[in-house]
C-alpha cells in the first residue's frame, strides 16, 4: 500500500499564504519511483476511481459535470475550468483551483528528486478559506475535519495507482 503522511508545506507552496492568513491548510504526501510531470499527476488525480466518485457527486447535486478529457486539458493547462473548480495559480510544478464557491483550495505539488535521484513527491493539500467569515462553515468542516484527512490521504493513493495504469502514459508504469 502507498505510504501518505501528513506533512508541513514546503517553501513556496502556492497555498502559504492561505495558511499565513489562518486559513485552515493541510499536505499530504508521497513518495513514487521514477520521474512523475506535474501534469501527469495532476490528470491521475482527477482520473482516479475514487475522484470519479466525486465527480459523480458533483454532476448529480451542484450540476457540475465533468469528463477525463476535461480533467487532462486542466493538467496540460489548456483550460483553467474543470468541474466545480477554476484555476486559481499554476506554476511549472503546482497546481491551486478554487471551487465555485470560493470555500475551498485544492493544491496538488510535484517535487522530483524530493526523496532519491530517481524518484518524485506527490503533494496534495485542502485550503478552507471562505471569501468572508464564515463561522458555520467552520464550525462543520472542524467536525468533519477526521474524515476529511482520511479521504485525502485515500484520493492521493488513489492518484498513485492511477499513475501505474499504463493506459495513463506512454511510459511504462513504475515497478
Amino acid at each position: 500500500m502507498t505510504r501518505v503522511v501528513a506533512q508541513d508545506l514546503p517553501s513556496g507552496a502556492l497555498i502559504e499564504g492561505y495558511r499565513d492568513t489562518g486559513a485552515y491548510t493541510d499536505c499530504f504526501a508521497t513518495v513514487v519511483p521514477g520521474h512523475v510531470t506535474q501534469a501527469a499527476f495532476v490528470e491521475a488525480f482527477y482520473t482516479s476511481r475514487l475522484f470519479k466518485l466525486e465527480r459523480l457527486v458533483l454532476a448529480l447535486l451542484v450540476a457540475k459535470p465533468s469528463n477525463d478529457e476535461e480533467a487532462q486539458r486542466l493538467a496540460t493547462g489548456e483550460t483553467d475550468r474543470f468541474a466545480a473548480w477554476t484555476t486559481e495559480a499554476r506554476t511549472a510544478d503546482q497546481l491551486l483551483v478554487c471551487d465555485y464557491q470560493g470555500l475551498t483550495r485544492s493544491w496538488l505539488m510535484t517535487i522530483p528528486g524530493a526523496a532519491g535521484a530517481n524518484e518524485t513527491a506527490l503533494l496534495f493539500g485542502t485550503v478552507v478559506a471562505p471569501r468572508r467569515p464564515r463561522p458555520a462553515a467552520t464550525r462543520i468542516f472542524n467536525l468533519l475535519g477526521g474524515a476529511h484527512r482520511l479521504y485525502a490521504r485515500a484520493l492521493l493513493r488513489s492518484a498513485v495507482g492511477r499513475l501505474r495504469d499504463p493506459a495513463l502514459s506512454p511510459e511504462p508504469p513504475a515497478p
